[in-house]
């Protein structure tokens, strides 16, 4: 273990707000704070920060998303109404506009995704962001590892440079540490023991937006390997998602499936069978595909049958034999069996695997100003809460918005303080 000393800061010397992590919340924060005339540092433990930032924009830069007010604040599932609060503060219109001063124009796919325009890359975004943060004054100290609290004020950080950790004492405290998914960008979830050493719930991590595994036979994973199924729809406990799923070796991914997790993982939680339901022609009312299925002569295989009148190709008969060896003959019985085909979920993959994680400080261990009720002064923003949402720009836009939260309530801490 590496040795290392302790020194205390003399207290000239100590910001006047520190924020332990470099992601989208945390700097956000910053930013704001530091335009309100605020001494702002920010301490991260990677060797720069925004990593999980870029990571996003790997598959395609997803800032946020058009979708309206209501049915935005829908995608975060039981906790709609305080996100429909931070949305309101800070709104997909603003994310849109706080890029554009940046020099970052925005637009709206077809999905109703936004995305920056093509000639940005994720990294213009975030070279404009730390430049602007330079010129307000915010300090941005990389490698530096919170290490817990010190006393009623303190914050044990520790230099992984030279090996120094150093007390602060700041007069407000944002931790904005990330989740649990992507370890590789620092977001390891590591600061759990460190508030539940206070007494703080932190509810469990568990994966979110993440693929569900299908016991496949050998034959189907040879036979189909990866395969897509566009323009389909999966529903689970009633809830239906359409878009483009992929078939994999261990079972299902694509954003239909990620945006079902919670259903899924709540599902297996309860004992009960994981069950996604398929809809392989949600564009065609029931009665018209029994219709169709009626026209198939006798002598007409049903793989070509399907391929020809409904364009259901390859790898779909190959499915349709895996999960239900003997198909119905009965038009109107098949017909519900392609709009409703069952797939039986073993489970979910692992957490490391996972775009996001579910799980984090507990809400109920938070003001509405999102500060620790036992620890005044230390709030808390972004994906350390526990809330989820699907992909699409919800996750992004969900860290944005908390930190702009924080960040207001934070000056009417200082002020009132």
């Amino acid at each position: 273990m590496a040795a290392y000393f302790c020194r205390v800061q003399p207290a000239s010397s100590y910001p006047e707000i520190a924020i332990i992590g470099g992601g989208p919340a945390a700097m956000l924060a910053a930013q704001r704070l530091a335009e309100a005339g605020r001494r702002v540092a920010v301490f991260e433990a990677q060797n720069t920060v925004g990593r999980k930032f870029l990571v996003a924009g790997h598959g395609g830069f997803n800032l946020t998303n058009a979708e309206p007010a209501e049915a935005f604040a829908g995608r975060y599932g039981p906790h709609a109404a305080l996100f429909h609060r931070f949305l309101t503060h800070f709104s997909p219109a603003d994310l849109r506009a706080w890029a554009l001063d940046l020099g970052i124009d925005t637009f709206v796919g077809t999905s109703g995704r936004v995305f920056p325009r093509p000639e940005h890359k994720p990294a213009d975004l975030l070279r404009a962001w730390l430049r602007r943060l330079h010129t307000l004054g915010v300090q941005v100290h990389t490698r530096h590892r919170w290490l817990g609290f010190a006393g009623a004020s303190g914050l044990r950080l520790l230099n992984e440079t030279t090996g120094e950790e150093t007390v602060l004492h700041p007069a407000a405290t944002l931790l904005a540490l990330g989740g649990a998914s992507w370890a590789k960008t620092g977001s390891d979830g590591r600061w759990v023991p460190l508030l539940e050493e206070l007494g703080i719930r932190c509810v469990p991590f568990a994966p979110g937006n993440c693929g569900a595994e299908v016991a496949w036979s050998d034959f189907f994973r040879e036979k189909v390997g990866r395969a897509p199924l566009k323009n389909v729809a999966l529903s689970c406990l009633g809830l239906p998602v359409r878009g483009e799923i992929m078939l994999t070796d261990y079972g299902l991914e694509g954003t239909p499936v990620y945006a079902l997790t919670p259903e899924l993982r709540t599902a297996l939680a309860d004992g009960a069978p994981a069950q996604l339901h398929l809809n392989l022609k949600p564009d065609v009312p029931l009665a018209q595909l029994t219709e169709k299925l009626r026209q198939r002569r006798a002598t007409q295989s049903w793989p070509k049958f399907l391929a020809e009148t409904l364009r259901l190709k390859p790898p779909v008969p190959t499915l349709l034999r895996e999960l239900v060896p003997e198909l119905p003959t009965n038009a109107d019985a098949l017909a519900r069996l392609l709009t409703h085909l069952p797939i039986p979920i073993a489970g979910l993959r692992p957490l490391e695997e996972a775009i996001s994680s579910a799980g984090g400080v507990a809400w109920p261990e938070v003001t509405e100003e999102l500060m620790l009720r036992q620890r005044p002064g230390t709030f808390v923003a972004g994906e350390m809460l526990d809330w989820e949402a699907p992909t699409g720009g919800y996750l992004l836009q969900g860290c944005f918005s908390t930190g702009a939260w924080v960040a207001r309530a934070m000056l009417g801490y200082l002020k009132q303080d």
